[in-house]
């Protein structure tokens, strides 16, 4: 499945130092592989998941919008934030 991300999520990946950076690559692998991997959030954050993940003792949350059952068929692409 293909990613697509916001330009402040690229920004940020851009400025973090190397570890990180993979350690986010690893992630974003992880939430391509099974996009149901997250949390669903509710209410008016409804369509949006969060991916948590840690690095060096630091909790990160990726929100991401997997594709709908009928994307997923014909391959498409995760949304990061």
């Amino acid at each position: 499945m293909k990613a697509h991300f916001k330009r402040p999520f690229s920004q940020y990946v851009k400025k973090a130092r190397k570890p990180l950076q993979l350690a986010i690559e690893d992630a974003v692998e992880e939430v391509c592989a099974n996009p149901d991997l997250g949390e669903a959030k509710l209410g008016d954050l409804a369509g949006i998941w969060v991916h948590k993940f840690k690095f060096q003792r630091q909790e990160y949350l990726m929100a991401y919008r997997p594709p709908s059952v009928e994307q997923r068929r014909q391959s498409a692409e995760v949304s990061c934030w």
